[in-house]
């Protein structure tokens, strides 16, 4: 999974919040949907904490490297989730080089956003 979320100052790719995010939704949702590790719940509590963090951030943009260590901890979430059987490799493996790319608050929010559409297309994906 390719998420290029950009530098500051970048442009981002058009495509991010679009077929970026729809080929992500597709990987993640599987094709055996009855055998999918990825609770839809699960991805959505990971995608709540993302928007808080964010939320954090824009209030106080000044403390974003004091809250970097506990946003890249949803890494270690992650891994325990999937340990759990929650959510499966393709997610984590996601999720980590999205987080990954997090080095400012730009980098945060584009993140976030990307994590919007993918929630969206994976609800399309996976309904129920």
């Amino acid at each position: 999974m390719d998420i290029k979320l950009g530098k500051p100052g970048e442009k981002l790719d058009p495509e991010l919040f679009n077929s970026i995010a729809q080929q992500a939704a597709k990987r993640i949702a599987g094709d055996d949907r009855r055998k999918n590790d990825n609770k839809p719940t699960q991805l959505r509590k990971f995608y709540d904490e993302i928007v808080l963090w964010d939320s954090k951030v824009l209030q106080h943009p000044e403390k974003f490297d004091e809250y970097l260590p506990f946003i890249r901890m949803i890494n270690a979430k992650a891994a325990y989730a999937k340990g759990r059987k929650l959510v499966d490799e393709n997610f984590v493996d996601m999720v980590h080089k999205g987080l990954q790319q997090v080095v400012c608050p730009k980098t945060l929010h584009t993140f976030k956003l990307f994590m919007e559409a993918f929630m969206g297309f994976y609800k399309q994906e996976r309904p129920n």
